[in-house]
Parts: structure tokens; C-alpha cells; sequence
């Protein structure tokens, strides 16, 4: 008996928040309870006048926040007085105020009700405008959103020598808009949420239906709705939640601010995730080939796009072994230097109080340092002080004699290559993991390094994206996608998209090599 009274009370509690929660049909109450609801905030407006309908007059008013809403256009449709306008409002087969104003007056494109306050004050706070009518308790919401938005710049992570110049910017609608100009397709669908208790950001899934795998866009939503917070400030917020290993050193989910990065990763199947305040959008899955790649891969020919990507793979090499393989090299196995250069290095080494290990963290620590700063400082002046800061230290270094020259050629070899890598993501990976291997060469010699690459291969191989192999096509080794991977075959050679992410609809088109003329 105790229990179905509590549950009977809870009944009772929600109808009674649901009726508090309703809008009331007195236009003075509704306007007092939003007044007090936003705090009687100064960016609050509220415009009250008489229309008239059905040839008596209405009290009227409408709602919105200077400075997230341009009402003028809605302004003019009610205001405005023409024969065209009093015909429209003199239908006397139409009673209700509200619907003659939806259908023969407002021009406004977006319009829907609100009869609930919760309903009304998101949009207002969102930037639509309200209407209200004295004497009934529902409203309209228009849509009027005019955001200050910073338009459509040149990014500045992912620059390019050829391809588009366009980035997103921090409003949804632009950006979603960006990547609608590039996929004219009836099938890129688009899915919109609020996520945060608090800020209730508007999250956007988008994804092309029939190529995409359904399991993923699963995945995505449930991930999605399993978040419960208070604030969504940008999309990194979103991509530790529903990341797949948050201790994993290495991203699983890509990001990106260029228009034509993100359709490439509609086109093979995968989603995008837009976050409405931020330029950065999400796509899943995301391979480990992913982030080594770039969009000007496919914008030069394949022999081009082919080398530059060879070359970040060396470079991803020299950065994540450089320093680790010197200091192994120089303490453990002197033997594998040439005697010319290993004497050389020895005497630059005679008087330098620290091992190798030593050496290798001061440089490495101090250039750390100095890309920070360079990063933080303002542009003008952050790269002038972090290369002019590098040269020097690094002579001060060598000068005062704590390191010796060839480490320092050794690090700035290792942070040039490190700039290679396309994804900031990536590098960051890199460049932790480095530490890492310095210490165990410190240890064990190269003896170290193998046991650390084998562990860290391993934890590749264990790492998934949304249910796809991390390490795919390489772990798996699928035969037909290694046309896209470290080399890239010419566009009409490009029959398929990849396996493992879109496995619906494979065909990507059906072309042939060209043909030389006949002479």
C-alpha cells in the first residue's frame, strides 16, 4: 500500500509540474513568467501591440534575445497593413488568431507551436522569436536566427598548396551548408540533438544513407545518448565521451575543419558529427591511415599524392625513433657506427657532464617548451620567438657544453618531422610516446625499442573505432583496399570504397584507364 502511494504521489507531483510548466492563456502571466524565468535579463526583449483579427483586436507580443534574433522580417509581416493583409485576417471561418497568423500572414519559412514554457524559452535562447496572443495558452515560434557568424575563412590546421580554401566556421547551419554544396544527394541525411543539461548545444549527425554501415550510425546514436552532462563547449567534448579507449595514447576519432575532408569521409561511408559553436567536425570511424593522410593526396596526380604520403610515413618514423635510436646507438652499441663518425661524436661528447639519455630529455623538454610558447603567444611574434628561441638555445646549449652538436641536430630533425605528420592529434600521440622510447633505450638499447614496438604494435592492433580494426587494411590485410593506403592508385582506379567501413555499397564508380589517341 505504501508503494502505489508513493507512485500515486509521484503522478500527482508531475501533473502538477506539467500544469506549472504550461502556458497560460492571459498574456500578462506568460510575459511575467518568462521575464522572471531569464532573470529579467537586460538582452531580453519583449514588443507588445495590437493586430487585429476577425475584425477585433488582439493584444499581442513578441520575444526574443538581442543580439541571437532579427525579428524585422516578422516584424514587417505582422504590421504590415494592405488590402492583401485585411482580407487574409477577416476569414470568419477562422477563429483562432494564432492559426490565421500561420497561414495568411507570417512569411517566415520555420514556424511550429509551443504550448509548454521549457519549449519556448530553448528557442528563444537559441535565437527563434516567440508570438504570443493574449487569451490562448500556445505560441509560435519563428525562426529568426541571426548569429554573428565569423564566415566561411582559410583554415589554418590543414593547409594546402592545391584544393579549396574554405573552412568551417562556428555556426551549425554554415557549416552543415558547406558540405551540402559538395554532396547534392537526396540520400545525406542529417540528424539534430541537444546534448548539455545546461547549455543544450546542438549536436548534428550526418551520414549518407545506403552507404554508410547502419551498425555504426547505432553505435554513434547510443553513444550519444548515453551523455549526461552540463555543458558541450566544443567538439572535443564529445569525442572523449563516446571515444573507444579514453587511455589509449593514439586518436580514434578524426577531426577536421575542411568542407571537402569531411564529404570525402561522407562519400566512403563514414559520419560526421557537427557540434554548433566550434569549426572542428568529427568523423567516425577513423583508421590509423586515416590520420596520415591528407585531401591534396586526391587533388595531385597518384604519383605525386603517392610520395607525400611515403614521406610522412619515413617522417613518422624519424620522429616516434629519432632520439630513442641515438641514445641506444651511442651507449649500447657503439659498434654499429662507422669509426670516422664514431670518433667524431665521441670527441664532441668529452666534456659533456650528461649521458645521452640526459642530453636528449634537456633538448627534447626545451623544444616542447618553445612550440608551446610559439603556440600560445600572439601570432605576430609566437613563430619569431620559437625559431629564433630554438637557434638560440640549441648554440647556447652546445656552447656552454650541456649537449653535444649531433643531438641537437638529432631533436631538430625529430620536431621538423614531427610537423610532417597532417593530424595535430596524431603528432601529440607522437610526440608522448617518444618519451617513452627514450627511456627505454636508456635502459635496454635497442633491445628496449623492439619490446616497445611490439607492445605498442599490439595495442594497435587491439584499438577499434566504432567496431572497425584500428590498424585496417594493414590488420586486417585486405588486398583490395592497399589501392588507398601507403600508395595511391590513379582515380579511375578507385573502383571501391573500403571494406570494413562501408560495407552496404562498395561501388564507388566504373571507369577506365585513358586512352592514348590514335595517331
Amino acid at each position: 500500500m505504501h508503494k502505489r502511494g508513493t507512485g500515486r504521489h509521484k503522478s500527482l507531483e508531475s501533473d502538477t509540474n506539467k500544469t506549472a510548466n504550461a502556458l497560460k492563456d492571459t498574456l500578462e502571466d506568460n510575459l511575467r513568467f518568462i521575464d522572471a524565468g531569464l532573470g529579467n535579463s537586460t538582452d531580453l526583449v519583449i514588443r507588445q501591440f495590437t493586430i487585429t483579427a476577425n475584425r477585433r483586436l488582439c493584444r499581442t507580443a513578441i520575444v526574443y534575445i538581442d543580439g541571437l534574433a532579427n525579428p524585422q522580417a516578422l516584424l514587417d509581416s505582422l504590421l504590415k497593413d494592405d488590402n492583401e493583409t485585411r482580407k487574409a485576417i477577416e476569414h470568419p471561418e477562422e477563429t483562432n488568431p494564432l492559426q490565421l497568423l500561420r497561414d495568411y500572414v507570417l512569411t517566415i519559412g520555420d514556424m511550429h507551436g509551443a504550448s509548454d514554457f521549457d519549449t519556448l524559452l530553448h528557442a528563444v535562447l537559441s535565437g527563434d522569436t516567440a508570438i504570443l496572443v493574449d487569451g490562448f495558452a500556445e505560441g509560435i515560434v519563428a525562426d529568426t536566427r541571426d548569429f554573428t557568424d565569423r564566415g566561411v575563412t582559410e583554415p589554418s590546421s590543414q593547409t594546402v598548396v592545391r584544393g579549396p580554401r574554405e573552412g568551417f566556421s562556428e555556426t551549425l547551419r554554415t557549416n552543415t551548408a558547406l558540405v551540402r554544396r559538395k554532396i547534392k544527394d537526396r540520400n545525406l541525411w542529417m540528424e539534430t540533438r541537444q546534448i548539455g543539461d545546461v547549455t543544450k548545444t546542438d549536436v548534428s549527425l550526418m551520414f549518407i544513407k545506403g552507404t554508410v554501415n547502419d551498425k555504426v550510425v547505432d553505435e554513434v546514436r547510443a553513444r550519444m545518448d548515453r551523455i549526461d552532462i552540463d555543458a558541450i563547449l566544443e567538439s572535443g567534448y564529445i569525442e572523449e565521451l563516446i571515444q573507444d579507449d579514453s587511455y589509449s595514447p593514439f586518436p580514434t576519432i578524426y577531426h577536421s575543419e575542411r568542407p571537402d575532408a569531411i564529404a570525402g569521409g561522407l562519400l566512403e561511408g563514414r559520419v560526421a558529427i557537427f557540434v554548433d559553436g566550434t569549426p572542428f567536425v568529427l568523423l567516425v570511424p577513423a583508421l590509423f591511415t586515416h590520420f596520415m593522410q591528407t585531401p591534396e593526396d586526391y587533388y595531385q596526380r597518384a604519383d605525386i599524392g603517392s610520395l607525400l604520403r611515403i614521406l610522412r610515413y619515413v617522417c613518422l618514423f624519424i620522429a616516434l625513433f629519432g632520439p630513442s635510436a641515438y641514445i641506444a646507438i651511442t651507449t649500447f652499441h657503439q659498434e654499429m657506427i662507422p669509426t670516422p663518425l664514431l670518433i667524431s661524436i665521441m670527441a664532441q661528447r668529452e666534456g659533456i657532464p650528461f649521458p645521452a639519455f640526459i642530453e636528449a630529455i634537456i633538448m627534447e623538454v626545451t623544444f616542447e617548451i618553445l612550440r608551446e610558447a610559439g603556440v600560445r603567444m600572439p601570432r605576430t611574434i609566437g613563430q619569431a620567438v620559437s625559431i629564433v628561441g630554438a637557434l638560440v638555445i640549441g648554440q647556447a646549449a652546445v656552447d656552454a657544453g650541456l649537449v653535444g652538436p649531433a643531438m641537437v641536430i638529432v631533436v631538430s630533425i625529430t620536431a621538423i618531422s614531427n610537423f610532417v605528420i597532417p593530424s595535430y592529434n596524431m603528432g601529440i600521440s607522437v610526440r608522448m610516446i617518444r618519451f617513452i622510447y627514450m627511456m627505454l633505450a636508456a635502459s635496454f638499447g635497442l633491445y628496449g625499442i623492439l619490446v616497445g614496438t611490439i607492445v605498442m604494435v599490439l595495442h594497435l592492433c587491439s584499438l577499434r573505432s566504432f567496431g572497425v580494426p584500428y590498424l585496417a587494411p594493414f590488420a586486417p590485410f585486405i588486398i583490395e583496399d592497399q589501392k588507398d593506403n601507403i600508395f595511391r592508385l590513379p582515380q579511375w582506379a578507385l573502383l571501391t570504397r573500403p571494406r570494413l567501413v562501408s560495407p552496404n555499397n562498395r561501388k564507388r564508380q566504373k571507369n577506365h584507364p585513358p586512352h592514348k589517341p590514335a595517331p
